[in-house]
């Protein structure tokens, strides 16, 4: 049996929706050119020169801010922040510019946009641009980052969000990391 359509698009969503993703919001652009999505397809790539993996659909209105502006935000999403997910998921119909109302930002090193109070800002310039059929894995080299210690995560499982406590870690009591 050949490999080609051995699964239709329908039955891999419903398995990957069993994967629980930290819930982030990407953020690209300037002024009235700003734009962004909901993704929990990000992942960490390199910890010898800082790097982050994102996946993003090349359909999407992000990607050619993308590829103009070669930098972006991941902003991983505090339990607190659930209508910053819905807004950049475009709930209610908001698109570009207007997906940042009802949110605090703030710029980094690259000029893209930093939610206030994220669980953890990566601020990244853009290194390499992978294409795969539908969509684009991106590597962004970090350039600068930030943490929030005093919340847990936002979640997304089986269609849903979800959150988790705070854990204490001793290691997370002391200042916050500023790069």
């Amino acid at each position: 049996m050949g490999d080609d359509a051995l699964i239709s698009d329908t039955e891999f969503r419903l398995s990957m929706r069993h994967l629980a993703g930290a819930v982030s919001v990407i953020t690209v652009g300037d002024g009235e050119d700003r734009t962004g999505f909901t993704a929990t397809s990000v992942s960490s790539f390199s910890a010898e020169r800082p790097s982050i993996i994102v996946s993003v659909n090349r359909a999407s209105s992000s990607w050619p801010a993308l590829q103009q502006y070669g930098c972006f935000c991941v902003n991983v999403l505090a339990a607190d922040q659930l209508h910053v997910a819905q807004s950049f998921a475009g709930i209610g119909g908001r698109k570009g510019a207007y997906r940042y109302d009802g949110a605090r930002w703030y710029r980094l090193k690259t000029g893209a946009a930093a939610l206030e109070n994220a669980l953890t800002v990566l601020d990244c310039k853009l290194e390499a641009t992978f294409h795969h059929h539908s969509h684009a894995i991106l590597i962004g080299h970090i350039c600068a980052m930030e943490i929030r210690r005093d919340i847990g995560p936002l979640l997304y499982w089986r269609g849903g969000y979800h959150d988790l406590p705070a854990a204490v870690d001793e290691r997370c009591l002391a200042e916050p990391i500023r790069q």
